[in-house]
C-alpha cells in the first residue's frame, strides 16, 4: 500500500538559505535507494479552503515501513537538520485507502459505532 509523505514547508523570508540548498543537492540520494518518488515540490498552490502559507512537498513510498526506514535512516538523520534548522514543516506520513473504499460505507462504520456507544 502506497505511504505518502505530505510536508506543509515555510521558509522565513522566502529565501533559502545555503544549508537548504545542499540539503536539496543531496536529499535525493538518501530515498531514491526506499523507493522514494517526488509527487510534488513548489509546484503551484490553488488555495481553496483555509490557510496554506507557502508551499507543499509530495512524495510517495513504497508502504510505510520503507517510508520510516528511509526517515530514521543514518543518511537521512545526517542529513536532516540542513531542512529543519532553516525551515518551518509540518510533515506527516500517510497510508492510501484500501481498494474498494468509500466514504458511504466508512460513514456506515462510524454511525455503527456512534449507535454502538449510545447502547
Amino acid at each position: 500500500m502506497t505511504t505518502y509523505l505530505i510536508n506543509h514547508l515555510r521558509i522565513p523570508g522566502g529565501v533559502p538559505k545555503e544549508a537548504s540548498l545542499e540539503y536539496l543537492e543531496n536529499v535525493e540520494s538518501t530515498f531514491l535507494p526506499y523507493g522514494g518518488k517526488w509527487l510534488a515540490l513548489e509546484q503551484p498552490i490553488e488555495q481553496i479552503e483555509g490557510a496554506w502559507p507557502d508551499s507543499v512537498v509530495l512524495m510517495s513510498f513504497p508502504d510505510m515501513e520503507t517510508a520510516k526506514k528511509w526517515y530514521y535512516s543514518p543518511e537521512y538523520q545526517e542529513l536532516l537538520p540542513k531542512r529543519t534548522q532553516w525551515t518551518i514543516n509540518d510533515l506527516i506520513l500517510i497510508d492510501e485507502v484500501a481498494n474498494g473504499f468509500t466514504s458511504k460505507a466508512w460513514a456506515g462504520e462510524i454511525r455503527k459505532l456512534v449507535a454502538e456507544a449510545k447502547g
